[in-house]
């Protein structure tokens, strides 16, 4: 597959370690993300919904379910790295996820109106943490790594635009 399709936002970069800019516009990221999908998807009819990003990808809905899925992950993953020494966290399989009923069918309002509570909640933790905050790790047991979370915060910064960027990227080439 083209990259470009692929990583329509580009493959994520990390910072070299702990950078208060960095962070600050990682959390600017997380906190628009919500207002862009909002104002990208809520428009959209129920077909251009089930219309696939991407030959033999999910659906707009999917991503957009999916978004949120990962997100509510990620800050469970935060608050377990905030409040025990690197704790294991539990992955799940995205693309099962994906193909449950409520990815599949649920109105994507739901999920949008999720993202913004979640991501308002979210940020607030976000803007309170301090350096030390941010190098406390969690243990993904894939990669057999700890994620520090100013590394974990860069990711799903980037996982949002990711995600937008292929609904963009679909509602363009369909001119939508």
């Amino acid at each position: 597959m083209d990259e470009t399709l692929k990583y329509p936002a580009g493959k994520v970069h990390y910072p070299p370690g702990y950078e208060p800019n960095a962070i600050a516009s990682c959390i600017q990221e997380i906190e628009s993300l919500p207002g862009d999908v909002k104002n990208t998807v809520l428009r959209l009819s129920e077909e251009q919904l089930n219309t696939k990003t991407m030959p033999g990808v999910w659906s707009v809905r999917q991503v957009i379910h999916h978004t949120v899925d990962s997100h509510i992950n990620a800050f469970t993953r935060f608050k377990l790295a905030l409040t025990e020494e690197s704790p294991v966290i539990k992955p799940y399989d995205e693309g099962k996820w994906a193909q449950l009923p409520d990815s599949l069918n649920a109105p994507v309002e739901l999920s949008v109106a999720l993202l913004e509570a979640l991501h308002k909640r979210w940020v607030f933790l976000l803007r309170a943490m301090n350096a030390e905050d941010f190098s406390r790790a969690f243990h993904h047991p894939d990669s057999g790594k700890n994620i520090p979370l100013w590394q974990a915060v860069s990711m799903y910064a980037w996982h949002g635009r990711h995600h937008l960027a292929h609904v963009k990227l679909l509602l363009e080439k369909k001119g939508w």
